[in-house]
């Protein structure tokens, strides 16, 4: 959620400067980092920075659930304690 609230943030702040000198897209790109940044270095298209993203997030939340689930479980040898 919070992923996707900072790419719509980012977006709309490149299309609304004028400029072209926008840094908005960063922000995303280091919420979902290592990811993101191995896969923004495909062609450079506004669908790839979105996919980087959407990617990056979907990743980082698998292995936080990983994580999660290890530690509620803790160090059990028998699986039905």
């Amino acid at each position: 959620m919070v992923c996707a609230a900072l790419l719509v943030w980012a977006l709309v702040d490149t299309y609304r400067d004028s400029s072209g000198e926008s840094m908005a897209g960063v922000i995303p790109l280091l919420a979902t980092t290592p990811v993101s940044f191995a896969v923004a270095v495909l062609p450079e298209h506004e669908t790839m920075f979105i996919a980087a993203v959407a990617l990056g997030a979907l990743v980082n939340a698998t292995v936080i659930g990983w994580c999660s689930r290890a530690l509620r479980h803790g160090d059990r040898t028998d699986p039905a304690a």
